[in-house]
């Protein structure tokens, strides 16, 4: 009669002190390794997150960070967003100073082949739970943005936008970014 093989969860102590040469996240107790993005998806990160922290800095709204930059949603769960911003309201949970204790107000994933499902799948129900109140899911092949926004315990796509667009949220009132500048970066 064969035995039940125990589960190994890793931990955040066992993040923490996995090799420091590789990227990785903690998804529900297992260490993913994911590669390094591709050009394309670095630049539309750069592109996008100093536009985002520019007007971030200038209206004193809060913070943005760009990965790698470990959000700890438990001791289980610890992810690193492509960029993410954490209000003035919400400052305390970066008062560790190591990492982001908690839900972003804001949390940004470009998609690359290798973290589109879990992008979409596990990722934003770990955002929606612990209560990330926006999720922008960029996808440079198709040059699309999906806003989602908190509705009761779900992230919900409510709009949907294409180079040529502009994308503005009102968790950054005033904020508008045309897609087109994003996608030709």
């Amino acid at each position: 009669m064969p035995t039940a093989q125990p589960v190994f969860k890793f931990t955040y102590e066992d993040y923490r002190t996995a090799p420091p040469d590789r990227r990785y996240e903690l998804v529900d107790g297992d260490l993913v390794m994911a590669p390094a993005p591709s050009l394309r998806h670095q630049a539309i990160q750069v592109w996008l997150g100093e536009r985002l922290a520019r007007f971030v800095r200038e209206n004193e709204l809060g913070q943005i960070f760009f990965a790698p930059c470990d959000v700890v949603f438990s001791d289980t769960d610890v992810v690193q967003p492509d960029l993410l911003f954490v209000s003035r309201d919400r400052a305390q949970l970066l008062a560790g100073g190591e990492n982001v204790q908690g839900a972003p107000d804001l949390v940004v994933e470009i998609l690359s082949p290798a973290t589109a499902e879990r992008d979409w799948g596990y990722k934003r129900a770990l955002y929606a739970k612990h209560g990330v109140a926006e999720y922008w899911v960029v996808d440079p092949s198709t040059e699309t943005v999906w806003i989602h926004r908190l509705q009761g315990r779900a992230l919900v796509v409510v709009q949907t936008l294409h180079r040529g667009q502009t994308l503005r949220s009102p968790l950054l009132p005033g904020f508008a970014l045309a897609l087109e500048d994003i996608f030709a970066s």
